[in-house]
Formats: structure tokens, C-alpha cells, sequence
């Protein structure tokens, strides 16, 4: 019924607990494609001499109901596409190399849609794992929430988490390839802009019970989202122009609400100014947290940029001590 598609690159030291967590599903009806994205730090043999490359034996680990994929690095949407070209179920699943499943994540994804069987996409809730620590994502779904359609635009715009991420979701192949998958030239928000694609031409479903696990401890290098890291507007989802979605008012709220958020660091950093500029300049700021207006039209940048970092060197300090203290 499923087929899980899991882009590889570089993950050397958490690919085997996501693997385990397949093999521990109590569905069983699946196959595991893993596309190794020309990885650097995976020995597809056992290693020789001085050779220092961690060697896991993936065939073993994904047993006979996966394969593995090897091609030269062409970035994690291609290598998603890759995966769902091979799929030989009707419905995909994706999963990280980082990132793991509670074991009835299957079992529960199939319930899900044989209860709502017309819907385009299908998610779950999950944790946040940071400093070794797990909480339950803060989706903004109403309390008392359970299980059903959800206004996926307004959900996200709530909290601002993820209702649909990568490792939680279940979509029906042949909706995936409506849709042409991933767009290969995007490095960040490649996953919500083709959950939004889905979402604002067919129903959302969503079960409101953490089955997987979104793994933060990971070094900062292969993260997407990480401090030091700019990308090319073609290479941001926040830099695509939506068109006529804009006159959507729910999509446009989020859509806002996401770039006030993550263009600041362009904005202070003065990447992409043009573009950035185009965008803020369009967004009403009377609609939306007046700490805003203050960021990107009242106090000076020298002063805004100061005070996020000084921000960032606090938390930096308190995760030390917390270290120290564990």
C-alpha cells in the first residue's frame, strides 16, 4: 500500500534508527526506497586501509522490501521525484534520513485513509526533538481536535508550525504526480510549496497524534535552515510568486505571516534586498504583529540586527549550562 521514499545525503550517523523504525512498523504491507544522493560520508562497501567513511550496511538494514539508489548530488527534491518515479504502491510516504516513526505510524496512515478516502493529502502530528528533548509540535488545530479535514492555510498561519512536514505526511501517488512533485530548483520550503499546491486544490486530512519524530539535533551543516545559510531567490519558496493564490485571503495571511518571519534575516543581512524589499513593501503590516512594524519600518537595522544577536548569544549560553547540568 505504501511506498516510503527517504533522500540520503551525508546522514550517516542517524540513517540506521530511521531504517529500524520502518522495519518496527506493525503494517507491513510497503517497500523502502532510499536515494542516496551522492553522500560523501557512506562506504558502500566495507572499507579498506586508511579509508575513514562510515560503512552501514543499508541492503541489510532495508531487507527485502527496499532498495537503494545511488546518483550524484542533485538536492533533495530531485532525489524525492527519483524515488517516487520507482514507487510501486499508490500512496507515498516520505522520511528523512534523520528523522523516525513511532511503529504504528503505517498502520494508523491506513485507518486515516480508509475513514477519509477522497482527501489529497494526509498528516499526523509529531514531536520536535531538541537538546535531547521532545515536545509535541504546537499545531494549530482547535483543542479537542482528533481527527478529520482541516483548513490547511489557516491552521498553519495559527502557530505557525507545520501542520504537514516531510516525515508526517501521506499523499496518493497519483495526486503527487498531478502536481509534477517537487520543484528541483527549490533548497528551502520545496515541501511547502508542494503541500500547498495539493492543499488549495483538495482536502486536507489530518490525524491530531504525534506518529513521528522531527529530529533537531542535527548537525547544522546538513540542515536546510540554519543561521549562516542564504539562498538564491529561485532557491526560496518565500521568493515564488503565487499569483492569483494571493487574492485568496487565507493563503495570503500565511503567506505574509511566513515572510515577515523568515525574510528578516534577509532583511538585516541585506540578501536578495530587491526581492525582499518587494515583498514587505506589499504586505499591509497593520494585519499582523506590531513587533513587525518595528523590525522592518521604525528602528534602525543596525539596532534590530544587535538585538537578534544578542539573543542568539543568550540561548547559545543557556544550552551550555543546561549541558553542563545534565
Amino acid at each position: 500500500m505504501f511506498s516510503i521514499i527517504i533522500p540520503l545525503y551525508n546522514k550517516a550517523p542517524y540513517i540506521e534508527k530511521a531504517l529500524r523504525s520502518i522495519q518496527a512498523q506493525t503494517y507491513r504491507a510497503f517497500e523502502v526506497i532510499v536515494i542516496d544522493d551522492g553522500s560523501t560520508d557512506i562506504a558502500p562497501h566495507p572499507p579498506k586501509g586508511g579509508v575513514k567513511l562510515a560503512y552501514i550496511d543499508l541492503e541489510l538494514l532495508l531487507g527485502d522490501r527496499g532498495q537503494i539508489i545511488r546518483q550524484k548530488n542533485q538536492g533533495v527534491s530531485v532525489a524525492r521525484n527519483n524515488g517516487v518515479k520507482l514507487a510501486k504502491y499508490p500512496y507515498i510516504c516520505f522520511l528523512d534520513a534523520d528523522d523516525w516513526w513511532a511503529p504504528t505510524f503505517l498502520e494508523e496512515m491506513k485507518a486515516l485513509i480508509e475513514e477519509f478516502p477522497d482527501a489529497g493529502i494526509y498528516g499526523t502530528s509529531y514531536y520536535i526533538v531538541k537538546n535531547g528533548n521532545q515536545r509535541v509540535a504546537p499545531i494549530g488545530v482547535p483543542e479537542g481536535f482528533e481527527k478529520g479535514e482541516i483548513n490547511y492555510c489557516q491552521v498553519y498561519a495559527k502557530t505557525l508550525c507545520m501542520p504537514l512536514t516531510s516525515i508526517s505526511i501521506c499523499v496518493p501517488k497519483t495526486i503527487f504526480d498531478s502536481e509534477k512533485g517537487f520543484k528541483p530548483k527549490l533548497k528551502l520550503g520545496e515541501d511547502f510549496d508542494l503541500w500547498v499546491r495539493i492543499a488549495m486544490k483538495n482536502n486536507v486530512v489530518l490525524l491530531n497524534k504525534p506518529l513521528a519524530y522531527y529530529n533537531q539535533d542535527v548537525d547544522l551543516n546538513f540542515r536546510a535552515v540554519s543561521a549562516g545559510k542564504f539562498y538564491k531567490p529561485e532557491e526560496h519558496m518565500l521568493f515564488t510568486d503565487y499569483g492569483d493564490w494571493m487574492e485568496d485571503e487565507d493563503f495570503r495571511y500565511l503567506f505574509e505571516r511566513l515572510a515577515l518571519y523568515g525574510l528578516l534575516r534577509y532583511y538585516l543581512s541585506g540578501k536578495n534586498q530587491n526581492e525582499v524589499n518587494r515583498i514587505i513593501n506589499g504586505i499591509d503590516l497593520r494585519k499582523h504583529e506590531r513587533k513587525y512594524r518595528l523590525y522592518y519600518k521604525i528602528l534602525p537595522r543596525k539596532l534590530v540586527n544587535f538585538y537578534f544577536i544578542f539573543l542568539e548569544n543568550i540561548s547559545v549560553l543557556k544550552n551550555k549550562i543546561k549541558r553542563k547540568t545534565v
